[in-house]
């Protein structure tokens, strides 16, 4: 009988404590985080440094679900001169703007191949963000679109001894928001001036686009130069040159388009930080590195994006059920539930 007892003990020992999969759940405290020594500097240098890879922070596309979209907070100022000649107004400007960013967040949801270097393998990654138009929040009325009506900031002047591209005078002046919304200046040119396709320049956290009115005045146009305008707010350089901090862009003449003598005959870029006609293209190390500023705790950057974790969301509950490494700092909308796998 004592045998028998022994035996049935182990059986159930077996049982209990066997292979079968099982599921913890409970809050996390403080016992349950590895804190680092103050005194181990130089292991907090070597982490800090392992998350700030570019790549880190791309999209991984077996787990797009780890990373949310990201919104940029962005408004517009149509600066016309005072009889209201030079520039779109009332519902036709509002409308601009809205079908503006609507198309540049078509092309930031269809990111394109790289087309150099040539026979490239670089992989197409989903950037992950897109614009969002954020009026002033306590106004229900405010539809993110202002006008101003100043002939003394009217014109952009891109070229020439009066030029006028890098001065803040018109975001000094009207800007709204400026912590935390990119203001994007609609401008006319100047009368003597003509800038074909448009320009644009950013200066901190605020845009200055004109040829818009000037020109074509067909707002898909001019989504490219908008992309590529935010982009350099999010930290990018322009990337033929291969001091970008980018090893996946590469160096070339920088082509406008296609064109039948070399070398623009083959080697010309779809890069959104390059000059061309086709500003496409978001490589993996681009992504990473918009995503690795807003993800960033103090950078300008990050006080652009909507606060979409501040709201718990059940469906963005995270599963992980394999090993999963994240090198990088995340903002976590709803659970993360961890199985544990028979092993």
């Amino acid at each position: 009988m004592k045998a028998s007892a022994i035996f049935y003990w182990w059986v159930g020992c077996l049982l209990l404590f066997g292979c079968s999969p099982k599921i913890l759940s409970h809050f996390c405290t403080p016992e349950d985080l590895l804190r680092l020594p103050e005194e181990d500097k130089k292991e907090k240098v070597r982490i800090s440094s392992t998350c700030r890879e570019p790549l880190a922070y791309a999209p991984d596309t077996n787990y797009l679900s780890h990373a949310p979209m990201r919104y940029i907070r962005v408004n517009f100022h149509f600066i016309n001169s005072e009889d209201s000649t030079h520039n779109f107004n009332g519902q036709e400007a509002i409308n601009y703007a809205y079908n503006l960013v609507a198309n540049a967040n078509s092309d930031l949801a269809q990111n394109a191949k790289m087309n150099l270097p040539l026979g490239n393998h670089t992989p197409v990654l989903p950037t992950n963000f897109r614009y969002l138009i954020a009026p002033l929040p306590n106004d229900p009325n405010d539809k993110g679109v202002y006008f101003h009506y100043d002939n003394e900031v009217c014109y952009y002047v891109h070229k020439g001894k009066n030029q006028n591209l890098y001065s803040k005078d018109v975001i000094k002046k009207y800007a709204v928001q400026l912590d935390s919304v990119v203001n994007v200046f609609i401008m006319s040119l100047e009368a003597s001036k003509t800038d074909a396709g448009g320009v644009g320049v950013t200066l901190g956290s605020s845009i200055k686009m004109a040829g818009m009115y000037d020109g074509t005045k067909e707002f898909w146009r001019y989504r490219q130069i908008l992309n590529h305008e935010m982009g350099h707010v999010l930290s990018l350089q322009h990337s033929w040159t291969g001091n970008d901090g980018c090893e996946d862009t590469p160096v070339h003449t920088n082509c406008w388009n296609v064109s039948e003598t070399p070398p623009c005959d083959s080697l010309y870029s779809n890069n959104v930080m390059d000059y061309n006609a086709l500003q496409l293209a978001w490589t993996p190390c681009q992504i990473g590195k918009v995503h690795r500023m807003m993800s960033t705790l103090g950078a300008p950057q990050r006080k652009l994006i909507a606060p979409t974790w501040c709201q718990f969301k059940e469906v963005a509950t995270i599963t992980i059920a394999d090993s999963i490494h994240w090198d990088s700092a995340k903002d976590i909308e709803g659970n993360i539930v961890i199985k544990m796998v028979a092993f």
